[in-house]
């Protein structure tokens, strides 16, 4: 991963600690990530179509963790393979985020009922991109291997062409999904304000599920700016001063590129649907006695859910 690629010249004790970090937090990511796409496969009622992009950004956010845990094998083959297999996946995380907010927009403010047809656009979007931005990342590169990480030494030339390749359609998706999503927020204000005059008591239950809703598509964006904010600012520190590596930056850019996937699996995939599905498995399989041990957050009644992506108004439109 590219938080990787900027450590050579810290201590051996550093680079110890900086793996374990990098393995503790890819291992959490892969565990979340995985859930969901195990969720996807075996629930057949979350096969919607809202969820299935849920599911390739989970199955991206799996392969990225996976390859970051990998470490870096001897063969220079599967140096190559490793640090490769992690950007691409890497870019095609952060692009996933960028259709699910694209799809919101198009449904709720557009009012379009044909984002179910752009899937092979998606695909060839997030999947083409991803392999241009991995073949770009080759340019101007020297690969080598310190430790347990396939790094890339580059020279200055190399880490502009990195820059571009990486952290410039990272921070495009971010401000992407941000304007996005503000007008989201915003239209929906909008209309929940102008209806609540005449809203009876059901309406009011539901105002309160849509607020909650609404306030988890804020966080949205937030999650790629926490999870890439200290890389970028170790890119930038690393451009202008190469050779003078700070620890904790290094320490900060390392956990927090490493947990997106665990934030991606629990903002965007651990939602009611996916509670909902869980709990009714564990109540069919699991005696009354441990049926009542069950966490609470489980046990979701159908008038209490959320109004979540699983369940956008993307079906009701069609």
């Amino acid at each position: 991963m590219s938080s990787l690629q900027m450590i050579g010249d810290l201590t051996a004790g550093d680079r110890r600690v900086l793996a374990a970090v990098n393995g503790g937090a890819s291992a959490l990511s892969f565990v979340g990530s995985s859930f969901i796409v195990v969720c996807y496969l075996l629930f057949k009622e979350l096969r919607k179509f809202s969820f299935k992009l849920v599911f390739f950004l989970a199955l991206s956010d799996m392969l990225c963790s996976f390859f970051s845990i990998v470490g870096d094998p001897s063969n220079g083959f599967f140096c190559y393979a490793q640090g490769y297999s992690t950007h691409f996946f890497c870019v095609a995380s952060f692009l996933w985020t960028t259709v699910i907010a694209f799809t919101l927009h198009r449904t709720v403010v557009r009012h379009k009922t044909d984002v179910e047809d752009l899937e092979p656009i998606f695909h060839l979007y997030v999947w083409g991109t991803s392999l241009v931005m991995t073949v770009m990342h080759s340019i101007g590169n020297n690969h080598g291997h310190l430790g347990v990480w396939c790094l890339t030494q580059t020279g200055r030339t190399g880490k502009v062409i990195h820059f571009i390749a990486f952290y410039a359609p990272l921070w495009g998706a971010i401000l992407f999904n941000g304007f996005t999503y503000f007008q989201v927020i915003r239209m929906l204000n909008n209309a929940r304000r102008m209806a609540a005059g005449m809203a009876d008591h059901p309406r009011q239950f539901d105002a309160r599920a849509d607020m909650k809703a609404l306030n988890r598509w804020g966080y949205y964006p937030l999650i790629l700016i926490g999870s890439w904010a200290f890389g970028t600012i170790n890119r930038i520190h690393d451009f202008i001063e190469p050779g003078q590596r700070i620890f904790w930056l290094s320490f900060l850019d390392v956990g927090m590129a490493a947990l997106m996937g665990l934030f991606n699996s629990i903002a965007y995939g651990l939602n009611s649907s996916v509670r909902r599905a869980i709990y009714e498995r564990l109540e069919f399989w699991c005696p009354d006695k441990l049926r009542r041990c069950l966490p609470s957050c489980l046990k979701l009644r159908g008038q209490e859910e959320e109004s979540e992506l699983v369940s956008l108004k993307i079906q009701d439109q069609q």
